[in-house]
């Protein structure tokens, strides 16, 4: 295998203990830092070349969020390192018992094309702070940025702690074939059951962050402006490449006729009369990804946009009325800039449409009635889920991120992050003496024993709790 010796090569180095002093951690990850702030131009460059990111977007996504995300783990780290202290029984109340947060080992992260250094780069911070030696694998189809960080970033990290490796399908099917102690994939659901079986011959534990279609209920009472703006500032973010965007609307007649002019007016507002000259909208990372969205334009009837140009790889900010569940934009995730719209008779029917189908990455949800909202929120399942806004859950480092059933496993940002890379190892160091105490469990065994034992090891039920 032509990664056997690179994987060997960590495994030595993470055997030895290089990886686990809290200030060797930080020093990787202060030049984590560096790299975000040196390579900046380069960043936004990169990621321009790669799919026409604005470079606003670029900065916030790639590069702000990243910094929050690096600098909550150096305030936090030396506190998520300490060993967990937990309760005891009777017999034990000399003892101690604890958590002890230990690194997994050689771990792999996969990252894709959408969010290229910021999807590799989060995961990596919280891998290296729980003490890990690290593989990335960024995504070839964002080649640019491939290049930027396969060339740059052992600049900044210790080689015999941390590789990157590039190439495509076969190279990662090849690298897959090697034991790693922890596997973190973003991508897609076929992809991930393609990793999550790789993994499974070594029993590789795994976090899986993947897509799905991310339904966004309008109610007949909220503020159409706010609901227009917020979605399609959600939607076509980065062109509508994100794993996370509302994939299409749900809504009654009566509102998809009131959204109609209120998104057509914030598309105006956001990219101008003509968003192909608009320096705020990106463009398809790739030839086939632009011909898998534009076949799905035939759904339902276009309202607004619609307008492609396969040179460019442009697709126009684009919504679809009247789209029927049957239609072809409804049966796989859009993952671009256009939002399909489906009439619902009603919150119900909306909840039973969601219900009937895999559970998605996030929910939306908007209303000016907080009730609606957190009847959408207690009866659906979701990843995540935000209420009137999109995107924004995402945001917050103390939230968790991931998905559920056919959207992923696992979950990151934060501590959840530093927690997904740590194995939480149970511990008991016991007192030596008091061997007394010790006597009512070894045989011969006796009722008086036995009620000893029952005595001290017992827990009792306290009185009921409430949820407020």
């Amino acid at each position: 295998n032509p990664y056997a010796g690179l994987v060997s090569h960590l495994r030595a180095s993470w055997l030895s203990g290089k990886t686990r002093p809290m200030e060797y951690r930080v020093a990787q990850l202060e030049a984590l830092g560096r790299f975000l702030d040196e390579k900046k131009e380069e960043i936004l460059e990169a990621t321009e070349l790669d799919m026409g990111k604005p470079s606003f977007e670029a900065f916030f996504s790639e590069i702000l969020l990243c910094k929050n995300e690096l600098n909550v783990t150096l305030n936090n780290l030396c506190h998520w390192m300490k060993d967990e202290h937990v309760d005891k029984n009777l017999v034990m109340q000399l003892d101690s018992a604890f958590i002890r947060k230990d690194p997994y080992g050689v771990v792999l992260i996969i990252a894709p094309w959408n969010y290229p250094i910021q999807l590799f780069l989060v995961p990596l911070i919280g891998a290296i702070a729980a003490g890990n030696c690290v593989i990335i694998k960024p995504s070839e189809i964002s080649k640019n940025t491939e290049r930027l960080v396969a060339e740059t970033l052992s600049c900044y990290l210790d080689n015999d702690c941390f590789a990157v490796v590039t190439g495509g399908v076969p190279e990662t099917t090849r690298l897959l074939e090697n034991k790693f102690d922890y596997i973190f994939f973003t991508g897609s659901p076929p992809v991930g059951r393609i990793v999550m079986t790789a993994a499974a011959k070594h029993l590789t534990p795994v976090t899986l962050e993947l897509g799905g279609k991310n339904p966004c209920y309008v109610s007949d009472t909220c503020d159409v402006t706010n609901v227009a703006r917020r979605v399609a500032w959600g939607r076509f973010f980065n062109a509508g490449q994100t794993c996370i965007a509302p994939d299409y609307l749900l809504c009654t007649v009566e509102m998809q006729d009131k959204l109609m002019p209120a998104l057509r007016e914030a598309i105006t507002e956001f990219f101008g009369p003509n968003p192909r000259e608009s320096p705020d909208f990106g463009r398809i990372v790739s030839d086939k990804q632009f011909r898998r969205i534009r076949a799905l334009l035939g759904s339902g009837r276009v309202a607004i946009g619609g307008q492609t140009d396969e040179a460019e790889r442009y697709i126009a900010p684009t919504v679809l009325a009247d789209v029927q569940p049957s239609d072809p934009a409804m049966q796989e995730e859009i993952f671009g800039p256009i939002l399909p719209i489906v009439v619902i008779a009603n919150m119900d029917e909306a909840i039973d449409f969601i219900n009937a189908r895999p559970r998605p990455l996030a929910i939306y949800a908007f209303s000016c009635d907080s009730k609606v909202v957190n009847q959408v929120l207690e009866q659906t399942s979701s990843g995540g889920f935000c209420g009137n806004d999109t995107l924004m859950h995402v945001t917050l480092t103390s939230l968790p991120f991931g998905g559920i059933g056919n959207s992923g496993l696992g979950k990151y940002h934060g501590k959840f992050t530093f927690d997904t890379f740590s194995h939480h190892r149970g511990c008991l160091h016991r007192n030596m003496g008091l061997e007394t105490l010790n006597t009512p469990r070894y045989p011969p065994y006796t009722q008086q024993k036995l009620g000893l034992l029952t005595a001290t090891f017992e827990v009792k039920r306290r009185g009921t709790c409430t949820l407020l």
